[in-house]
């Protein structure tokens, strides 16, 4: 992993997508601040597509496709995305499996969620799964005392075992029935709705995360970044980022935006005829 500063200044330029993690990439100590959401008005601002892709709930993405300054919002670890018009006052919502299938999958995940509370001490289900419509989060240490790794492997190894896929962000467990994630999504979400083909526009693409479930996107965008605590999970990663930021979090994630914004910002003036 190179540092931020040696983001060639040619290829900032060339970025025409900003996906981002949310928890501990956008955040920091559970909290977004007036900084972090400057740097993504900027983004905006200039130009930018800012999607979030995130492992949170529908309930959280309505709102951020809605509010944010977002081009639209990938959530449950890419179950769905949503994107808000303005113009029709209408909210799009995308899944990847119909509302039966969300609802039978639902069922099986919380008669799962009650093994994993009582096979895992310590374990609970997430504060936001009120709000979920495809997934089931565990929390290890959003609301509760932090689980040692066994703990969090035992999770994972009840979701695989009941046929789900697990995926460990920052904070939680997260599982589902299905076989999609973060960038089969995102390859949907660009082609429906900013009409680019994510094979053809990898490189015009950065993303930007901080945890294991973020590594299918790590390895596949060559322009990908990491905020510093991404090196909390070194030992678990299958995919490092290629430029890491020096600082935490939501600092991580300004040093990331001010370095693409700088180099777009020093575009040398065209030479003058003489």
């Amino acid at each position: 992993m190179k540092p931020i500063a040696c983001f060639p200044e040619d290829a900032a330029r060339r970025i025409v997508c900003i996906l981002t993690d949310l928890d501990d990439t956008l955040t920091t100590d559970g909290q977004l601040s007036a900084a972090c959401y400057a740097a993504l008005e900027k983004l905006h601002g200039a130009g930018l597509a800012v999607v979030p892709v995130t492992g949170r709930p529908a309930g959280w993405c309505d709102m951020i496709a809605r509010f944010w300054p977002v081009a639209g919002v990938i959530g449950e670890n890419g179950a769905f995305y949503f994107r808000h018009d303005p113009v029709a006052r209408k909210m799009i919502r995308k899944f990847v499996a119909t509302e039966a299938e969300r609802a039978d999958n639902r069922r099986k995940l919380a008669a799962l969620g009650e093994r994993i509370l009582a096979e895992v001490p310590g374990a609970a289900i997430s504060a936001d799964q009120l709000y979920r419509e495809a997934d089931l989060a565990i929390d290890f240490c959003e609301d509760v005392a932090p689980l040692p790794h066994a703990a969090i492997d035992k999770i994972v190894s009840l979701f695989e075992d009941a046929g789900g896929v697990a995926k460990v962000s920052s904070i939680h467990v997260n599982g589902w029935f299905g076989s999609y994630d973060k960038l089969s999504m995102t390859r949907i979400f660009l082609r429906d709705r900013l009409c680019l083909d994510l094979d053809d526009a990898r490189d015009r693409i950065l993303f930007c995360g901080d945890s294991p479930n973020d590594a299918p996107m790590f390895g596949f965008f060559p322009y990908a970044c990491g905020v510093a605590n991404v090196m909390d999970f070194a030992d678990d990663m299958s995919a490092n980022p290629a430029f890491i930021a020096s600082k935490r979090g939501g600092e991580g994630f300004i040093e990331i935006a001010d370095r693409i914004l700088s180099a777009r910002a020093s575009v040398p003036a065209p030479a003058q005829e003489t």
